[in-house]
């Protein structure tokens, strides 16, 4: 099993986080509501209740159903690659789990509302979700860690010279 676990931890906490905290959102702000957790910084940071049915930005929002079977392709792909890395270090764990659970999270809002509800509001950039920020941060990791181990490993040395050959 390797450390799976950390993996599994990791996407169950991620996916807990986004799905707890868009059902609060739902529950406590009216569609286009914004709520100043901290007054002082309203002009920077509220949360803002929104919906999106497209990518990030609110790219692609009449392809609801491609962007279904395009997260169903892509946690698919990640749990054949988890089971490859099955004993990776720890933060690629960490970037896998946290991959896995945004990916559920914005497929379940898909299936269950046919959009994904949006809510962190730093007013300079599109409003997003805990799993947008949990897919991008994993990404960002899992670059950072594959391109330490791969410089990090022993530099390939030619092949042994055949001694029946004569230059």
């Amino acid at each position: 099993m390797g450390r799976r676990w950390l993996l599994w931890t990791v996407a169950i906490l991620a996916f807990a986080a986004d799905q707890g905290s868009k059902a609060w959102v739902r529950e406590n702000l009216a569609l286009y509501e914004s709520w100043a957790p901290i007054p002082a910084l309203a002009r920077y940071f509220t949360f803002t209740h929104v919906t999106n049915t497209g990518i990030a930005f609110g790219l692609f929002r009449e392809w609801g159903s491609v962007l279904v079977a395009v997260a169903v392709v892509v946690i698919a792909f990640l749990l054949l690659y988890a089971r490859q890395l099955a004993t990776a270090r720890w933060p690629i764990q960490v970037a896998l789990g946290l991959q896995l659970g945004g990916a559920f999270g914005n497929l379940l809002d898909r299936l269950r509302f046919g959009f994904v509800t949006d809510f962190l509001d730093f007013k300079f950039w599109p409003v997003f979700n805990l799993a947008d920020s949990a897919i991008v941060v994993g990404m960002v990791l899992l670059l950072l860690f594959l391109e330490e181990d791969k410089a990090r490993a022993p530099a390939a040395s030619p092949p042994p010279e055949d001694p029946g050959q004569n230059p």
